[in-house]
């Protein structure tokens, strides 16, 4: 715990104004060697995303996240205002507690705060103090003190509960709150929880998400019913574990760029994704939507709306697996919690009330989701009111299938643009192409949006908030847009742009140089080499990992090829597929990992069953054995493909030296069915019994693939897709290297090479004791190629492998995370220098 002296305390205080206020406390960390005088204006730039008054008096401003390197090292400052200082409308501030965190090492002295904002008189009387010693004692009082406990129990309350604090920095917003309502929904005990005097259904996100619980609000979680007490034990734990809670870890760009400023006039908005943009305007406004407000089949209505919310969840599932694919598992989330909007019990409850009483199924829709949005955007919590535009995108989804006149799809013009627009949905957002739309501006919205988390991860700079003076701008208008430092400049004269563009051509020349080491290989700087290649997820993207620098595709889940469409891809559509592929690498290794499907999946021409636990059911080569059907047709026409590239195949989920056994006599029959040249054959290893048997399974085949994502669950016997679970299913867990690190010992002795196609290989950490356990083969996402090429050649081998031995002998997950591998002056020579002149 960081140390509160009387150094850091300012009694008797006076200012202004909020600004001054906070330069008086932001002085006296700056005095204390806690940072920089620069990180003040970060304060006060704060103020503009989110109000930092905690109530009754107390105030903490604190910096923004990405002016965290200004900051020497954590320190709190507290400054005493007597006399009160107005910091909103309707807020006096006379105790403000100015923060500088390099980590969360000030969020005891925070929550020793929290514990006497209710305390009306205890505030007062350090508001007067003359003695800096009742203050120190107050935020320092250590583990005593128990945060408030909910109101007395009401009637409506149920007789079985616990209280619990919630831990998550962000409150119970969308992924929280998903999470809690999946876990509730597997007892039969109906679930209420109570924050203050607000109650809410368990199953309900939406209902969850009104109750406005920030950071340390007390929870009472009450259940009644036949499971009652188990359902009570476990979602107070689950909301104990933080549930889904998980910080986002944004990338830190590889090149700092300096600070544009310009002599222009400019809308100031809130940076929501950093870059810089010059391009004339284009606005984006949707079409009203129609619906009619009465109907008279009430039946017809509640069928027409039950078609339109399952066809609107096909679509999310769709939108889910293409961002997957593209931007990963954190933002692809975002579309399973849109998902659950379109279960809630709540607005579909409201819904089917709207129609009973007489409404088409569009109006009733509409009202109930704009009556939870109300709810919503009316909460005090910034980062929560920022969900209600995900319920209205939801919304709108279902919308457009009910209505009479068709919301406008988003048009992107031929040519580049900077979008403007109200605000922009996450749905939106994802379907955005990067080299047309090249800045994003919306009037509202706010940088925690889900909005602009995609746009972060689309490379698309982005200012949120920025009022609507942008929606009054004139169409093409030429404009300069600063996503780093949340402006939008219209008209700019011939010096700003000249600035600008010059700023354009240092960003342009150092992403080149970037990219054009990208091809280079992982060589370490002792001359060992790793390989490293992509996982790919459809045809096009075989293109996309050449262009990014992938030395070969190391997995290709074939999957795309079989869901979403009513019937199984014929030979000839798999050929053509993977021909595509062959033609794009021009050489390069593809692995084809065979169809790796099961009950988790929805496939309506497998007519698979419902299974209690599809991923210990049928799946990956079981399913291929079960249904030759499927498999021989795939097996043809990777064959076929064969003949045009260097094709591999992969099984995936080997268990058992039997399941290989029969797979690989079947791929020998199609071969020479077809007289076509042998492969080399692989298989994925994943669960335990296929690490245990590798020294036998390594006789039969070529190399090995290890999926650490499900090599981990099945390790841990944690689902890496539960709730409360999925955050400790950590590949990084040394049970889990343990295994790696035997595989990579039975694959030597037998003369075969290892890959690694899981998360951990596009880990800098994790790709670093991976090639210090021996993995040859490193398969990531594509916007992870370069980074980890460029992560490996900062080593030598010898200091992998001394980091790879430090973490298989570590006790736990935090152990391994917390190793450190120091990087040589040399290597640091090696970032690549750009010359103005390219």
């Amino acid at each position: 715990m960081i140390q509160l002296g009387k150094q850091s305390i300012k009694l008797a205080a006076s200012a202004a104004d909020k600004a001054a206020a906070i330069r008086t406390v932001g002085q006296l960390l700056v005095d204390n060697g806690n940072m920089q005088a620069a990180y003040i204006d970060s304060m006060q730039q704060r103020e503009q995303v989110a109000n930092t008054y905690l109530g009754n008096g107390i105030a903490i401003p604190h910096g923004l996240p990405k002016d965290r390197d200004l900051i020497a090292r954590t320190g709190i400052a507290v400054a005493q205002f007597p006399q009160g200082v107005q910091w909103n409308q309707g807020e006096m501030v006379y105790l403000l507690v100015g923060i500088a965190a390099k980590s969360d090492e000030h969020i005891e002295l925070l929550t020793n705060l929290t514990h006497v904002l209710d305390d009306a008189a205890a505030i007062q009387q350090l508001a007067q103090t003359c003695n800096a010693q009742d203050i120190i004692d107050c935020l320092t009082r250590g583990h005593d003190a128990v945060p408030a406990a909910c109101s007395a129990p009401h009637e409506d309350d149920f007789a079985c509960y616990e209280e619990v604090v919630l831990p998550g920095k962000a409150g119970m917003h969308a992924r929280p709150a998903t999470a809690f309502v999946d876990i509730a929904k597997q007892f039969h005990a109906e679930v209420r929880v109570r924050c203050g005097d607000k109650l809410a259904n368990g199953k309900s996100t939406l209902a969850l998400l009104k109750l406005g619980a920030a950071h340390q609000a007390v929870l009472r979680i009450m259940a009644q019913g036949d499971d009652a007490a188990l359902a009570v034990k476990t979602l107070a734990q689950a909301v104990r574990d933080g549930l889904e809670e998980e910080e986002e870890h944004e990338l830190a760009p590889a090149y700092c760029l300096p600070s544009l400023n310009l002599a222009g006039n400019a809308i100031v908005g809130i940076a929501g994704a950093a870059g810089l943009a010059i391009a004339p305007l284009h606005h984006f406004r949707h079409e009203k939507l129609v619906v009619a407000v009465t109907a008279n089949d009430a039946e017809q209505e509640t069928t027409s709306l039950q078609q339109a919310i399952a066809h609107a969840r096909v679509q999310l599932q769709q939108l889910h697996d293409d961002v997957l694919a593209r931007s990963g598992a954190a933002r692809a989330a975002i579309f399973l919690a849109h998902q659950e909007f379109l279960s809630d019990p709540d607005l579909l409850q409201g819904a089917q009330a709207s129609i009973s009483a007489g409404h088409s199924a569009g109006w009733a829709w509409r009202h109930s989701v704009e009556q939870r949005v109300a709810e919503i955007a009316s909460l005090d919590d910034a980062r929560l009111k920022e969900r209600a535009a995900d319920l209205q995108d939801v919304g709108n989804r279902v919308l457009r299938l009910l209505a009479g006149v068709l919301e406008q799809e988003l048009q992107q013009p031929a040519h580049p643009v900077i979008l403007v627009a109200e605000d922009l949905s996450p749905s939106d957002t994802a379907k955005l192409d990067p080299s047309r739309v090249l800045g994003i501006c919306t009037a509202a919205g706010g940088p925690t949006s889900h909005t602009a988390i995609i746009a972060r991860s689309l490379d698309i700079p982005a200012v949120v908030s920025a009022g609507p003076a942008v929606l009054s701008l004139v169409e093409g208008t030429l404009c300069i847009l600063d996503g780093d430092g949340g402006k939008l400049y219209a008209n700019p004269d011939e010096a700003d742009l000249v600035v600008a563009r010059s700023a354009q051509q240092d960003h342009a020349a150092r992403r080149a140089a970037e990219a054009l080491a990208c091809y280079q290989p992982a060589i370490l700087r002792d001359g060992h080499r790793v390989e490293v290649v992509a996982n790919i997820g459809n045809a096009v993207e075989a293109a996309q990992a050449v262009d990014a620098g992938a030395e070969g595709i190391g997995l290709l889940r074939t999957e795309f090829l079989f869901l979403q469409r009513a019937t199984p891809p014929d030979e000839d559509e798999q050929f053509d597929a993977y021909h595509t592929m062959t033609r794009a690498l021009n050489g390069l290794p593809l692995i084809i990992r065979t169809l790796d499907i099961g009950g988790d999946k929805e496939v309506p021409y497998l007519s698979l069953p419902a299974e209690q636990n599809p991923f210990l059911g049928m799946r990956g080569i079981r399913l291929c054995l079960e249904r030759p059907d499927l498999f021989r047709p795939q097996l043809r026409a990777i064959y076929r493909a064969a003949a045009t590239g260097s094709v591999r195949i992969m099984f995936p989920m080997i268990a058992t030296l039997d399941e290989l056994l029969v797979a690989k006599a079947m791929a020998e029959e199609v071969r020479q069915e077809l007289n076509a040249p042998k492969v080399e054959i692989g298989i994925m290893i994943e669960v335990p019994s296929a690490v245990l048997m590798a020294p036998e399974l390594a006789r039969h085949v070529d190399f090995f693939s290890i999926g650490t994502n499900d090599l981990t669950q099945y390790v841990l016997a944690m689902d890496r897709l539960h709730p409360s679970l999925a955050r400790q299913a950590d590949a990084l867990h040394p049970a889990v290297l343990r295994m790696i690190d035997l595989t990579v010992k039975a694959a030597r002795a037998n003369g075969i090479w290892v890959g690694v196609c899981g998360g951990i290989a596009g880990d800098p950490k994790g790709a670093a004791i991976l090639t210090g356990i021996g993995v040859a083969e490193l398969s990531v996402s594509i916007p992870s190629v370069a980074a980890i090429k460029a992560k490996l050649r900062l080593h030598t081998l010898a200091e992998c492998q001394a980091l790879a031995g430090a973490a298989l002998q570590a006790a736990t997950t935090a152990e391994v995370r917390a190793l450190s591998m120091p990087v040589s002056p040399a290597a640091a020579k090696t970032v690549p220098r750009v010359d103005r002149a390219i």
